[in-house]
């Protein structure tokens, strides 16, 4: 049960100065399992939602991010093996849960009271049993926007561990601005990545499942595939200023 619904000034300060805190288990047993029951229903198939508006992706064979699968609208088959199912703030329950006032706290933190809150996405991310996608270092910003978005509410909905591909990040690297504007997703150079990211500064983020990280867009991350027994399943929300708009013309649904 969600015991809290601002983060404390401690929280807010951690944030701040490194890029990201852990807000604690959110999700209880009852939810956690009612949303790992729901996303594995849409990834079979057999979910009531308008599978037309959903983005679903399939995971790469051989665990490289240049071979992971077309990322389009519409179902593509019955597997629990989808690497990112995005748009599920058209699932209510979901969406429900992305509403809580929690994140409608952070959010007037972030962008001020007034401001109408608009999803970027609302994202499952699955890392498979024995498989998985080696995600490389980037910043979570994209050109196509007039602004950038500037945080994501990370929720675990497995166990998540080094093993398992958890997140890795360096610590405050958000303060570092953009290092690499010109690419439309924000990823490094392997010169940069030499540079910003050494080994020695990686910190994993592991999560107990309904636990949930707060992350400001601009922290360097990246993740590694998954080498053991249990899939690393995650709802992963970038929210922004609802004003934003987008060079392609598309619409980004109002959440607060």
């Amino acid at each position: 049960m969600e015991t809290h619904n601002t983060l404390s000034a401690a929280q807010w300060e951690q944030y701040q100065q490194d890029g990201f805190v852990k807000l604690g288990k959110l999700l209880n047993d009852h939810d956690l399992t009612t949303l790992q029951t729901r996303i594995d229903d849409i990834m079979l198939g057999r979910a009531d939602v308008d599978y037309d508006r959903m983005l679903m992706q399939l995971d790469s064979q051989d665990g490289q991010y240049q071979n992971v699968g077309e990322q389009s609208k519409g179902f593509k088959e019955a597997t629990l093996s989808y690497r990112k199912i995005q748009d599920l703030e058209y699932d209510p329950l979901f969406l429900s849960y992305m509403q809580r006032p929690i994140f409608r706290d952070i959010c007037a933190r972030v962008y001020g009271e007034q401001t109408p809150i608009a999803a970027f996405r609302a994202m499952f991310m699955n890392k498979p049993a024995h498989r998985g996608t080696l995600l490389p270092w980037h910043q979570d910003r994209w050109t196509h926007l007039d602004r950038d978005p500037q945080i994501t509410l990370w929720t675990a909905l497995d166990p998540v561990t080094i093993p398992n591909g958890c997140v890795q990040v360096i610590v405050g690297s958000h303060r570092f601005g953009l290092l690499n504007p010109a690419h439309p997703s924000g990823f490094l150079t392997e010169e940069q990545v030499e540079h910003y990211a050494p080994d020695d500064k990686v910190v994993y983020l592991e999560l107990a499942p309904g636990e949930v990280v707060l992350l400001h867009n601009w922290l360097l991350h990246r993740s590694d595939t998954n080498t053991t027994d249990v899939s690393r399943r995650a709802f992963s929300v970038c929210y922004m200023d609802a004003g934003t708009h987008a060079d392609n013309g598309e619409q980004y649904p109002t959440v607060f």
